[in-house]
């Protein structure tokens, strides 16, 4: 009971808060939407450039999450401590890079993304403020990465839900210029961007100093202390990590490139199918940071027997999950799709690709949890950096570019193509766990 108490307690959460952040983003874009196209264009321009920070700050803070769960699972805070501070500064070190790069070279970024001068100007303008929030983003995201190590979720949730209400009303109010304020445009939601960032810092800090009673980062100078040996398990755990959220976010754009090239028609229909799909999505990504975090608590303990009992559990679980989720994302295509205002070809196409979504979200629900969560989260990195640096870039990538500009097959057959890892991974990923090679302990003594 205790198990179930704690993963369902933890999910429920984790999912909400995701849910809530995805919202934050599409906000934004309903609301530069109905301002103007090229505010859109432009916004989803520079999008591309935070998705490539999000992969940094994930890895900055997954990696922290296998190490620090493991120590928390013995009852030893102070290497919590001190691997929040070695995360926090990488946190700085790569914040520092980024920024510079978009304050010294907007535009040439902004190019790689769309060849529009006039979309790339309107992006230089969103850029100038939005490249601030990127090092907010990334500390808040280490900070919110050792509360979770240790099994505190809430804040997050919380600090979500004040970041969409914040960003929400300063958009609406500066993009319009209502209540006698300015009408800013993009700006407007830029402004709102960056404070709703710096909220979510100041929030988890402050709820850190004054009311966190587990980890007491800023309690005795264990977060500031120079360990060379933490820092160089870190290190190893962090750089396969990094590699297979990098890579795999670059891979992204260039597929969404890839039907971009096909067809109107495919884009609009990609588009409304996959704003479904990633909804249901932030599900699958909550059991994966959940797992992560109590298969590392139990290799901490060291209770080897316990430890694939609930692997087991929640490899079931994720299966379970999986197809609750293909069934709902399948039963309601006809609703959801009833809200949107699209040529009939492009409609059957939406209906057709959440069809094919829903298949896919079955092998995603399990191998992505499974993967990411027990096999990562229990020590074993270097497969999951192995396996999608294969699958994407020798298998996927090559056979879509083949099935949409050789083969030129039907839109939904390249989508298929596309999301085909999702399903395929999953059989290593069930070989590897039955192994139980991936219990790893990461700990010193």
């Amino acid at each position: 009971p205790s198990f179930y108490k704690t993963l369902f307690g933890m999910l429920v959460v984790v999912a909400l808060q995701n849910l809530v952040a995805y919202s934050v983003n599409m906000a934004d874009n309903i609301m530069l939407g109905s301002y103007s196209q090229d505010s859109l264009s432009a916004a989803s321009t520079v999008n591309q450039v935070f998705f490539m920070v999000q992969q940094f700050a994930l890895s900055i803070g997954n990696a922290l999450v296998v190490l620090a769960a493991q120590y928390w699972g013995q009852g030893r805070p102070e290497p919590v401590r001190t691997l929040t501070g070695i995360a926090l500064k990488l946190g700085i070190i790569i914040s520092v890079v980024l920024v510079a790069v978009c304050a010294i070279f907007p535009r040439p970024l902004l190019y790689l993304f769309t060849d529009s001068p006039q979309i790339v100007e309107e992006g230089v303008r969103y850029l100038s403020l939005i490249q601030w929030t990127f090092a907010l983003f990334i500390l808040s995201n280490v900070l919110m990465a050792a509360l979770r190590s240790v099994g505190t979720v809430n804040i997050s949730f919380y600090i979500s839900v004040v970041s969409l209400i914040v960003n929400v009303a300063i958009n609406y109010t500066l993009i319009f210029g209502k209540f006698g304020f300015p009408e800013m445009g993009i700006l407007g939601a830029a402004v709102g961007t960056l404070t709703a960032r710096v909220l979510e810092f100041l929030i988890v800090l402050i709820y850190i100093l004054k009311f966190d009673k587990k980890t007491q980062l800023f309690t005795g100078g264990g977060l500031w202390k120079r360990d060379p040996a933490l820092r160089q398990d870190y290190t190893r755990v962090y750089i396969p990590i990094m590699c297979s959220q990098v890579l795999w976010g670059i891979s992204v754009p260039m597929q969404t490139a890839i039907l971009g090239h096909l067809s109107a028609d495919a884009i609009a229909a990609n588009s409304v199918a996959t704003t479904f799909y990633q909804y249901l999505k932030v599900v699958v990504i909550a059991m994966s940071s959940v797992s992560a975090v109590m298969i590392g608590n139990a290799i901490g303990r060291g209770d080897r027997k316990r430890i694939k009992s609930d692997a087991r559990s929640m490899a079931v679980i994720d299966v379970a999950i999986g197809l609750a989720l293909g069934i709902a994302l399948f039963l309601l295509r006809g609703p959801l799709l009833s809200m949107y205002s699209l040529t009939e070809t492009a409609t059957s196409m939406a209906m057709n690709l959440i069809l094919v979504m829903s298949v896919v979200m079955v092998g995603m629900s399990y191998q992505m949890p499974v993967s990411f969560g027990i096999i990562q989260g229990g020590g074993d990195t270097g497969f999951t950096m192995k396996m999608n640096l294969i699958s994407t870039w020798c298998i996927v990538m090559p056979l879509s570019f083949l099935a949409a500009f050789w083969w030129k097959l039907p839109v939904e057959a390249v989508v298929l193509v596309i999301q085909s890892d999702q399903i395929f991974k999953g059989l290593p990923t069930f070989l590897r766990f039955r192994k139980y090679q991936w219990m790893k302990k990461l700990t010193q003594e």
